[in-house]
């Protein structure tokens, strides 16, 4: 397996853990503390192509695509679920050897790697939320057609969350928040709509939306894990995120009173925006915590 050494270039390679094809781009000496980067919906890897050059200097940054996602690869019948993403990224951490890393969490990634925290809490060393919730506090009300679907996962209902895999949704993802939309170049949103519009796509997407509710459910262990082992937290929240309000970051200080919380003004997909000034606190956060 291919590995680099160059501090500052990202690569992207391929490992097998149980039987899936693991696509992930990596960054900085593996010598270094790990930053694990979990993305989100409708995303991959590629949206942490700004952020991980900006941090290889000081940590080896490793940033999979979770199955059902980018370019990762998974075989037939595989079920797709929360607890199924997160067991199946464990075994890719098996597979690298990784032992102790800090968590970047986004989106879904935030409920993969909680789960990935509850059964492997001595792993994580510090947290970096952004736009990750763990709290009921912190989602809007634009989840209302959600909650409609969990609470009568009928043909029409499910219908009805398709709306959430078209182009136009996913470039207002991107875009809704964002102080100067300008900013945010296509081809994030493009590469996202392409890889939902694949052969089946529409189905696995569908099915994580429904099981999305157990996120919710599994929100007290999180919080319990979190006052029990007292990760250092930092939560880098995009203030005008139409999902996951701010509400969300500030939440955090109520299990850990030492959480550092920063809103940032844009939205969403913050990263596509304030890249520079995330991995910025970042560094600041993480060298005083972890490496």
């Amino acid at each position: 397996m291919q590995r680099t050494t160059e501090p500052l270039e990202t690569t992207v390679h391929r490992i097998e853990a149980a039987g899936v094809s693991f696509f992930y781009r990596a960054a900085g000496d593996p010598g270094l503390p790990v930053i694990l980067l979990l993305h989100g919906f409708p995303s991959s890897s590629h949206q942490f192509r700004a952020l991980m050059p900006r941090l290889a200097d000081r940590y080896h940054v490793i940033a999979p695509d979770l199955p059902g996602f980018g370019f990762t690869e998974v075989p037939d019948g595989f079920v797709y679920s929360f607890d199924r993403l997160a067991e199946t990224l464990g075994t890719f951490c098996d597979a690298l050897g990784l032992t102790r890393y800090a968590l970047y969490l986004f989106d879904y990634g935030a409920p993969v790697g909680f789960r990935l925290a509850l059964e492997r809490p001595d792993a994580i060393r510090a947290i970096v939320s952004q736009n990750g919730n763990a709290y009921a506090e912190g989602m809007s009300e634009g989840w209302a057609p959600t909650r409609a679907y969990w609470a009568d996962p009928s043909p029409a209902n499910r219908d009805a969350m398709r709306g959430m895999l078209t182009l136009e949704t996913t470039r207002w993802q991107y875009t809704q928040g964002a102080p100067d939309p300008g900013r945010i170049a296509p081809e994030g949103y493009w590469l996202d709509a392409a890889l939902l519009a694949r052969a089946g796509q529409d189905a696995i997407q569908l099915d994580l939306i429904a099981d999305y509710a157990r996120n919710v459910a599994l929100y007290p262990a999180i919080h319990a894990y979190l006052r029990e082992r007292q990760p250092p937290l930092l939560a880098i929240w995009g203030a005008n995120d139409p999902f996951f309000l701010p509400a969300g970051a500030e939440a955090f200080r109520r299990d850990l009173p030492d959480a550092e919380v920063h809103l940032l003004d844009t939205g969403h997909f913050a990263l596509e925006t304030h890249a520079r000034e995330i991995a910025d606190r970042m560094r600041d956060f993480l060298r005083r915590h972890w490496g």
